[in-house]
């Protein structure tokens, strides 16, 4: 969330920056209520004031007396306006909140200022010495592909966008999250084994609720939510506590399987692996200083890329307009993934900034030695890869003549195997 202090007297400045995003809120509406609110909070505190005084007055009198009498009297109607006044601010709290947490992130001055995807800006791209191949076709057209990865079964068992990975698809995703992790921990990130349902605060903390895209599965029993990705868990590991200044910068990764409904998706986006319901990714999170926290989302937008170099599949990188970005950055990349069969790009990691907005939702703060004082960390985090269009760039740009698959060099160790030669129908 923002900073009070800024919505109250910068709130033209936020609502130019937040008009820029698609995401709707009324600032307005928010200031009428929380200039109400504070009016409600400051006559509730005059009276209990008002009624720790008189209770002191009373405490001093002679029991039975007439002046006694007459002061209880007094507190008692007193005692019923302070109850009406607390019923009062609970009440307005309620739509206080959430107009509070309907207000997005402020987007950075650096980020383009667009209105839809088209507006992204494209600002580097890579490829592998060798070039791309010729010979490549959409992985869901392979004629093996559904006896490695079976989408029928899965919809029997769970739905659409719930797949089967089997024999040496599921070896393969295997040392793919294998390899993922093992570049992690060499640039630095710890790697946790997380809970992949966490609870409302969680998620609210990290801005996933309220959930204005409908993308969350909610646990209605038990009220708890499984997770997008492991930025909600690892984030909130921290939640609620004060770091030292020396803790910073904390690097934490996680593997975990992610569940997303995706509502409203369709068509040729949606086929094979371009968009599940489920699938393993591996998230890289940052709790950093503020002032240190942009130049720590490009060496987290580094440390994406050198995954994607090290599989040597061709990508580029989209600085994400105002219009695109998500609710809680401030600034984003992402990173697209050129697939030859599709003859299109898929988007493999988002790396972003939030700022302060999910430390103060979160109460994550650093104690600074520089001034005594306790401040908020500024939140990043990026994919560091997720597995299906990964794999799908790596099974349409890699497949050979004879249908096997050329395995990534780097992954070898992982594997054992140059080549795989999936099931043939």
């Amino acid at each position: 969330m923002l900073s009070l202090e800024d919505l109250r007297r910068n709130s033209d400045a936020i609502k130019n920056g937040v008009s820029r995003k698609k995401f709707h809120c009324d600032i307005d509406k928010f200031l009428s209520v929380d200039c109400k609110r504070r009016e409600y909070v400051a006559k509730f505190e005059a009276m209990r004031a008002e009624q720790n005084v008189a209770s002191d007055k009373i405490a001093a009198l002679q029991k039975g007396s007439r002046e006694f009498l007459d002061a209880v009297a007094s507190l008692r109607e007193l005692s019923l306006k302070v109850k009406e006044s607390e019923a009062k601010i609970r009440e307005i709290d309620g739509e206080w909140k959430s107009l509070y947490l309907s207000i997005p992130n402020v987007p950075h001055e650096s980020v383009p200022i667009g209105k839809t995807e088209k507006d992204n800006v494209a600002i580097s791209s890579w490829e592998p010495t060798g070039g791309i191949s010729e010979f490549a076709m959409p992985h869901y057209d392979i004629p093996w592909f559904s006896k490695a990865i079976d989408f029928p079964r899965g919809v029997k068992v769970s739905g659409a966008g719930f797949p089967f990975y089997i024999g040496d698809m599921a070896r393969l995703v295997r040392a793919l999250l294998a390899f993922f992790l093992d570049e992690a921990k060499s640039n630095g990130y710890t790697e946790f084994l997380c809970p992949i349902l966490v609870n409302p605060a969680s998620a609210t903390a990290t801005g996933q609720l309220p959930d204005k895209e409908g993308m969350m599965y909610h646990v209605t029993g038990d009220n708890l939510y499984c997770i997008p990705t492991a930025e909600v868990p690892l984030t909130n590991f921290f939640r609620d506590e004060i770091l030292g200044d020396d803790d910073l910068p904390i690097l934490c990764c996680g593997h975990t399987p992610c569940f997303r409904r995706e509502a409203g998706s369709w068509g040729k986006d949606v086929r094979g692996l371009n968009r599940l319901h489920q699938f393993d990714k591996v998230e890289l999170v940052k709790l950093v200083c503020p002032s240190e926290s942009f130049n720590e989302l490009e060496k987290l937008r580094a440390d994406a890329e050198r995954i994607l170099q090290k599989l040597e599949i061709p990508y580029r990188v989209l600085s994400i307009c105002t219009g695109d970005i998500g609710f809680a950055h401030s600034k984003q990349y992402d990173l697209e993934v050129w697939a030859g069969g599709q003859k299109r790009w898929l988007e493999v990691s988002s790396c972003s900034n939030f700022t302060d907005f999910q430390a103060r939702r979160g109460g994550i703060k650093f104690h600074s030695k520089a001034d005594g004082k306790a401040h908020y960390v500024h939140t990043l985090n990026g994919s560091g890869l997720a597995i299906p269009r990964v794999l799908a760039a790596i099974l349409e740009n890699n497949l050979q003549k004879d249908l096997s698959i050329a395995i990534p060099e780097i992954l070898v160790p992982h594997i054992g195997n140059n080549f795989l030669k999936f099931p043939m129908p």
